[in-house]
Formats: structure tokens, C-alpha cells, sequence
């Protein structure tokens, strides 16, 4: 069901692969729902690192997918596509996104919708899709973290760092994190982080072996941090990888990862199937949606930039200052 939507949108794209002032405002059409689909007419949406890398050509969107950057967004649903039940037009939620988020409508599975959080605004809500299906997926379906484990994620004062701490502190983890800078441990400590360490004066591979070593290790760092990260674990530990800002490869010793029976994992979230989104979508409804609810996971707000500006937040990003989510403000004043 599809009524009375414009022909076209203001949105930012990629105009060339290069810095962040290669992304610019444009007119493009307004997408049409497939089947299964909704249209979403976007209030904000969220920016990430893999918006970043899609800006500098090293990550393409899947097959089908929008080339116009942005996986999550919050905002009303405008149209729906054949097949889709549960929603209706009107309905607020926010959404991961198989790219699009920078546009005024944007076309996405309607399994990977989900209601806003009570308490929360469109702003908020449009923070959390892409970190809680990471944070979510990896650390607790595939990292198996449970109550009274220790558990270090790298980048703590991120938009994936400031989620992953709440949530494991949630369910009753020892938490330790890295971070570039003492107010930002400060954050990470307020956020529920038993230990903050700035990792320009402190090594936390010493840290986490004084304390047991890590049972856990949720990793976007790579590089260097790979041998480090296997020595600051515990026998039987786990290492979960989603991203390689320092690159992915490193030399690395295997034996200890036999002897001390270790697990190395990882996931990258936008090429998994439709399926398994819509899977952990419901996972989230069941079981961070009331987390989020009791006020034990909140979306922490770094700054808002209106869509024409989204070079400017790319910047703000890619000079890691910030602390939390960076949103654009897409249509919330249309």
C-alpha cells in the first residue's frame, strides 16, 4: 500500500570515493517498497564507521542494495509492500538499513524494523539499530558472554564501545574497556565500565592478565592488537572481530591458541541474509527493548548535523573526538 509519496527526496551521496567532502546533497527519486519491504520517511539517522568505508570505496553495499550510505534510521512508515504484516503506515520505528539512511525515504525489510523504545525519542532510537544488532549478535550469540565474566571491548567511548559496556554490565559482566583519553575513560566508567583504561598510558594486556585475563574480547581495532588481545585472554577465552581500523592482519603464534584452548571469531553484520537480521530483531525485542526500557541501555547522544552537512560528521567521526552516536538530522523539521 503505497500512497501519495513525492517523486523525489533530498539525499547525500558518494559522489567519488575520497574524504568526507566527496559526500553531497542531492535530488534522487523515492524509493518504491519491495516485496516485504517499507518505506520509511527518515527523521534521523545514524552514522558509522562503515558509512566511512563505503565513503572510501572499502566497503560496497550488498547486491540490490541503495549505494546511498547509512544502515540505520528512525522515522514513520509511509508505504508498505506486498506481504509485509505487523506494521502500518504511521507507525514510528527505527529500522537497520541495507544502505539509504542519508535520503528523506528509505526502502528496508520490514523484519528489520523495530518499535521505538519506550522512553526514547526518534533521535535516540535512530542510534540503535546497527550497534545493538553488532553488539547484540556478537557478544552474546556468538561470543556466548554471561553473568560474571570479564569482558574488554576496545573503543569503549564508540557508539559500538558506549552500547557494548551498558549491555554486558546489564547482564552481569565484569567490564573492562579501552579508550584514547581520560575524560573519555571517565564516560566508559559512567556508563557501567568496572575498568577504563587509556591506552596511551596504560597496557591493557597487562591489566586483564594481573585480573584472570579476559573471558571476552569484542575487537574493532585489529592490527597490532591482534597477538595482544590473544595474550590478555584467559584459558578457553574468546576473540570476536568486527572491524580492522588498524587492518587485518598480523603474525601470530597458533599454539597458544591450541594449548590455552582459545576461540577467534568474528561477523560482519550488512552481508548476513535477511534472515538472520530479522532473527536478531527479535532478539532485541525481547531482550535489550527491555533493558532499554528499565533504563539500564541508553543511547548516548554526541552531536546532530542537519543532512547537508554530513561531510561535517564524517569528520567528527574519522577524527575520534566524539564520544557516542553522531546522527543526522534528515527530515525531523520537514
Amino acid at each position: 500500500m503505497t500512497h501519495a509519496l513525492p517523486a523525489m527526496m533530498r539525499a547525500v551521496e558518494i559522489s567519488e570515493h575520497g574524504a568526507p567532502e566527496v559526500l553531497k546533497l542531492v535530488e534522487r527519486p523515492v524509493p518504491q517498497p519491495g516485496h516485504g519491504q517499507v518505506v520509511i520517511r527518515v527523521a534521523y539517522a545514524g552514522v558509522n564507521r562503515p558509512d566511512a568505508l563505503q565513503r572510501a570505496g572499502a566497503y560496497a553495499p550488498p547486491k540490490g542494495a541503495s549505494d546511498l550510505p547509512g544502515l540505520e534510521a528512525a522515522g514513520e512508515i509511509v508505504a508498505l509492500g506486498a506481504g509485509v504484516t505487523g506494521w502500518a503506515q504511521g507507525d514510528q520505528v527505527c529500522a537497520l538499513l541495507p544502505g539509504g539512511g542519508y535520503g528523506e525515504f528509505v526502502a528496508t525489510p520490514a523484519a528489520h524494523c523495530l518499535p521505538i523504545p519506550e522512553g526514547l525519542s526518534l533521535k535516540e532510537a535512530a542510534c540503535l539499530p546497527e550497534t545493538c544488532f553488532t553488539v547484540w549478535s556478537n557478544v552474546v550469540t556468538r561470543g556466548g558472554l554471561t553473568a560474571g565474566e570479564r569482558f574488554l571491548v576496545h573503543g569503549g567511548s564508540s557508539g559500538i564501545g558506549t552500547t557494548a559496556i551498558q549491555l554486558a554490565s546489564a547482564l552481569g559482566a565484569r567490564v573492562y574497556t579501552t579508550a584514547g583519553s581520560d575524560d573519555k575513560c571517565a564516560a566508559c566508567v559512567g556508563l557501567g565500565a568496572d575498568v577504563a583504561i587509556n591506552y596511551r598510558d596504560e597496557d591493557f594486556v597487562e591489566i586483564l592478565k594481573a585480573d584472570g585475563g579476559a573471558n571476552l574480547i569484542l575487537d574493532m581495532v585489529g592490527g597490532d592488537y591482534i597477538p595482544r588481545n590473544i595474550r590478555a585472554l584467559a584459558d578457553d577465552g574468546r576473540l570476536v572481530h568486527i572491524a580492522f581500523l588498524q587492518g587485518p592482519k598480523a603474525e601470530l603464534n597458533f599454539a597458544q591458541i591450541m594449548a590455552r584452548r582459545l576461540t577467534v571469531t568474528g561477523s560482519t553484520l550488512r552481508p548476513q541474509s535477511d534472515l538472520a537480521k530479522a532473527r536478531i530483531a527479535r532478539d532485541l525485542v525481547e531482550a535489550v527493548w527491555p533493558m532499554i526500557a528499565a533504563g539500564k541501555v541508553r543511547p548516548v547522544m554526541d552531536s546532530t548535523y542537519p543532512l547537508a552537512e554530513a561531510a561535517a560528521a564524517h569528520a567528527r567521526m574519522e577524527a575520534s573526538t566524539h564520544i557516542g552516536k553522531i546522527v543526522l538530522n534528515v527530515g525531523a523539521d520537514a
